[in-house]
């Protein structure tokens, strides 16, 4: 994001897909657990660990190691690290919005940010649960054994007023009914894009970068019937 770095995409056990859909995963009969305040609790201890360490600290930390900025175009994060003049500023910020896919393994966070300078804006982050050790043979789609949240997609912009914070944090899982797919689509001439899919399909996302620099970011989720847009972010291209 811009203030807590312009950042972006989904990555590990997520699939991918530019321009063509995915196969349909196996959906269990019965609702799993899926839980939207682990992806908060996640983008609590981001803001505490950076305000502790430092950004670029808490970002290594935390992300994931295909994990991906915008500066603006799309870079790795792990190739930003490794260079010397890469000094985000370190904001503080806090979760507004929290979606998750159905099998509760893929989540997005939205809200606002503030700089040291006074400057505000926005930022949209992709979490994805990272399993550590054996899987069992017979484990459900739902399972979630132990293992750790990694954002591994972030992005944002400044803003010339802030977004005002809700009472409550909103928080909405993906229907677990129907079967969802893969949108199709294509980039426009000399643009770059990318989808990210959760797992289970019920959650996708999608940034597109134009060649001016500017910048869209959309997150979709799955109602049991169709994808409802639940982000729709725009940045404009860099000034010269």
């Amino acid at each position: 994001m811009t203030g807590k770095s312009l950042l972006l995409v989904l990555a590990t056990s997520a699939l991918f897909a530019t321009g063509c859909a995915a196969q349909p995963m196996p959906r269990s009969a019965v609702a799993p657990s899926a839980n939207p305040s682990a992806i908060i609790a996640a983008e609590i201890a981001f803001n505490r660990l950076a305000q502790e360490k430092g950004f670029r600290a808490a970002q290594q930390e935390t992300g994931a190691k295909d994990a991906i900025i915008f500066l603006p175009l799309p870079t790795l994060l792990a190739d930003a690290l490794k260079q010397k003049n890469y000094v985000p500023v370190t904001p503080k910020w806090q979760p507004h919005k929290a979606f998750m896919s159905c099998d509760g393994k893929t989540g997005v966070a939205t809200g606002g940010w503030q700089r040291p300078d006074g400057s505000v804006g926005y930022f949209t982050t992709v979490w994805q649960w990272h399993e550590k050790g054996k899987r069992p043979k017979k484990a459900p789609p739902s399972y979630i054994g132990k293992g750790e949240w990694k954002w591994v997609a972030d992005h944002g912009d400044a803003l010339s007023a802030p977004r005002a914070a809700p009472e409550m944090i909103e928080t909405r899982i993906a229907s677990c009914k129907g079967q969802p797919s893969a949108p199709l689509s294509a980039p426009p001439e000399g643009a770059k894009m990318k989808m990210g899919l959760s797992r289970d399909q019920s959650l996708n996302f999608t940034w597109l970068v134009m060649p001016d620099g500017s910048r869209s970011v959309v997150v979709r989720l799955w109602n049991g019937e169709a994808f409802d847009t639940v982000i729709a972010d725009k940045v404009a291209a860099p000034k010269p």
